[in-house]
Formats: C-alpha cells, sequence, structure tokens
C-alpha cells in the first residue's frame, strides 16, 4: 500500500458504510486509498487522531460566499475552517448577470471548494444588508431564463442547480411566477431547484406542491407564517408528508430568521428529521445566530439527533442532494476530502432566530481538514 497520508486512531463515522470505529484513513494522492486497522506505508505523513472524529469532508449545502461581490457574502475559506468544511454550496448569490466575477474572484482563489446554486434573478442577491433589502425575483425586468440557461449551460461542470427566493419579502408582487420560471429553467437543464420561501404570499401549499423529486426546500423548519406545522397542536401539514414522499429534499438553511425551536421540536416528535442540515451563513447571520456550521449542526445533537445521523446530513445526503457522489464519504477511489473534529465537553447555550436559548453538554468544533489530499490542522490536533 502506497500512502502520502495516514490519519491513526480516530473514531471514524461514516453513514455510507454504517462504520463507527476506531480506525485509520489512508490517503494516496487526492484519494482515499483505505480504511482500517494498523494502516502504515512507507514515507506517508501520520496525523494522530487519537479522541477526535474523522468524517468525510463536511459539506455546508446552504452558504452565501460572493464575499465582496455582493453585500449578503461572507468570507469563503473563513467560514470553512470555523466549521471544517471542505465543500460550501453558495445558494444563489450570483446570477447570470455576475457569475463570471464569482467564479474568477471567489470561486477560484478559494481554498475550499464552491459549487454554486445559479440564481433565477440576473442580478442575484445584490442588495441584502443591515440598511438596505430589497427581493431580487421582486422585479420582473430582472428575471430572463435565456440568460439563465447560456451561463447555466457554459458552466455546467460547476453549477449546482438553480435557486429561486419568493415570499412578501424576495419576490414580492411577483408572488410565485419566479419560481415556476425557475422549474421550468430546471426541467430543461435537468437540474435540482434550491427554493427559499419567506412569508405569504406565495402560501406553503402552492410552493410546497410543486417541488419535485430532488428539489431542495431549504428553510424547511422555518417558524410562523408558512412553517411546516401548525403549531397549536404540532400538526404537520399534508402538503409536507406529500413533499417527502415524492422525493422533495428538507434543508435546514438557518440563517438569520429561517430556523425555529419550536418548529424543529414538533417535526422531530413526529419522526419528521431533515434531510440536510445548513448553515445558511451571511452577513446578517454570521455574527449569530448562525455562526458557522459547526454550532449548527451542535443544535441538532441538543435537540435530540444522534452524532451520526448530524454527520449523515452534512456528508453522504449534502452530496446525494448536488448529484455528487465522489464526496462526502470515506470510500476508497472518493475524493480524499475528510474533516477531523472534536466533540467537546461542557455547558453550551445555542440560540434559534426567536431568541429561544437550549443547553448542551457537548459542541463540535473543528481540529483538522484534508482537502484533495492535502492535511491542514486548524486547531487542536
Amino acid at each position: 500500500m502506497q500512502a502520502n497520508l495516514i490519519l491513526c486512531g480516530g473514531r471514524v463515522i461514516d453513514p455510507v458504510t454504517d462504520t463507527d470505529a476506531i480506525l485509520d484513513v489512508a490517503v494516496s494522492g487526492n484519494r482515499i486509498l483505505a480504511v482500517g486497522e494498523n494502516l502504515r506505508s512507507q514515507n506517508a505523513e501520520m496525523v494522530d487522531c487519537q479522541g477526535f472524529l474523522v468524517v468525510p469532508g463536511l459539506i455546508d449545502l446552504h452558504t452565501h460566499v460572493y464575499w465582496g461581490g455582493t453585500s449578503i457574502g461572507v468570507d469563503p475559506d473563513e467560514h470553512a475552517d470555523k466549521s471544517a468544511c471542505t465543500t460550501l454550496v453558495d445558494a444563489g448569490t450570483a446570477g447570470p448577470g455576475n457569475f463570471q466575477g464569482f467564479l474568477r474572484h471567489v470561486i477560484e482563489p478559494a481554498r475550499v471548494r464552491i459549487l454554486p446554486f445559479l440564481n433565477i434573478s440576473f442580478a442575484g442577491i445584490f442588495a441584502f444588508s443591515e440598511k438596505v433589502m430589497v427581493g431580487e425575483c421582486s422585479n420582473p425586468e430582472l428575471l430572463n431564463s435565456h440568460a439563465l440557461l447560456e451561463i447555466a449551460e457554459q458552466h455546467s461542470d460547476i453549477i449546482a442547480g438553480i435557486k429561486v427566493r419568493v415570499g412578501r419579502y424576495a419576490s414580492g408582487t411577483s408572488g410565485i411566477q419566479p419560481m415556476l420560471m425557475a422549474l421550468d429553467a430546471c426541467e430543461e437543464l435537468d437540474l435540482p431547484l434550491m427554493c427559499h420561501l419567506d412569508e405569504p404570499p406565495p402560501d406553503r401549499l402552492a410552493v410546497v406542491s410543486r417541488l419535485r423529486a430532488g428539489d431542495i426546500l431549504t428553510h424547511c423548519f422555518k417558524p410562523f407564517p408558512n412553517a411546516p406545522v401548525r403549531l397549536r397542536d404540532g400538526e404537520i401539514y399534508r402538503e409536507i408528508y406529500e413533499a417527502r414522499t415524492r422525493g422533495v429534499i428538507f434543508d435546514i438553511g438557518h440563517g438569520a430568521g429561517s430556523f425555529s425551536y419550536r418548529t424543529c421540536r414538533a417535526m422531530l416528535e413526529h419522526g419528521f428529521k431533515p434531510d440536510t442540515i445548513s448553515s445558511d451563513i451571511h452577513c446578517l447571520s454570521v455574527n449569530g445566530p448562525v455562526f458557522e456550521q459547526l454550532t449548527t449542526l451542535s443544535k441538532f445533537l441538543a435537540l435530540g439527533m444522534s452524532l451520526n445521523e448530524v454527520v449523515d446530513c452534512s456528508t453522504r445526503k449534502a452530496a446525494d442532494a448536488i448529484n455528487r457522489p465522489d464526496l462526502g464519504r470515506l470510500v476508497p477511489d472518493c475524493e480524499a476530502d475528510i474533516s477531523i473534529l472534536s466533540l467537546e465537553q461542557g455547558n453550551y447555550s445555542f440560540f434559534d432566530v426567536d431568541n429561544e436559548v437550549i443547553e448542551s453538554d457537548q459542541c463540535l468544533r473543528p481540529a483538522g481538514v484534508v482537502k484533495a489530499g492535502n492535511y491542514r490542522r486548524l486547531t487542536g490536533i
């Protein structure tokens, strides 16, 4: 066995292979070589991971990282390092009109892999800040399907899907029309749609009933209004069950206003767990309540999901949502993207978008990362 890197003695968790054991992970070039006991190779770099979690490279499925090009964006490498992420999925920060700048000035220079959803709006999310807030889908003049198709086809190697934001704030008087245009484009491109829904109109039923298998409903555990559950008695709406049966993907997309413990508890009590857990990191959530992806994942540990379930929601399931079976798993010949985490014990307080606080005795922290076979220490090792 010829490996250039071996991670030794960590608690390896890989939901794809149902692995949860103290093992070594060997890397050759930019590929996983082997997972097993007592792996050794001459001249390989050895990293002692005893006491740490070794998991597939974490994927944050909902971020806004067009830093410097839009007001909403945060620095991708800074967010990735704080979260030990190897892949960030940008949720439509750029549209056809500014995608080239996003690609040249952010995606290409970044250490972390960035896979974007392309916004149906020509300008992307161009005015999102404390001082100026304009819904990019509220102006029909910014919606052009031909421009969308041109950029999506030109960059089909990197674009993961199409993003649309609808609701009273995001689409205004345009209502559900931007979503219908985006769905039409997705059919033409054979790509998934990621849909943001804020306050009505449109309402939950109009939006969710139109989502197809493989489409992503982000902000899936949002508070009232347009919550997925009737909060007074905890009953989940029929269209939500029907969407899951159809194969719609339910993504958290925490953000500054889109994740409520009250909603989450009601959903979990019915056994309705999220498919993917993502941060929706942006300029208004980075200093709280989100902070970074590991804090978001830690909230679900505090809410009763198991460590293996939480890891699955930010690895295999996130990779499958963007049709990247080479990511999010520790399987020989897959991309050597690996996250090394510490599960710290102590007293932690986590708050949601309604400022409700929950207490926990554990929190996930970054320790190291392997990206395309290259190891970097973050903290703790």
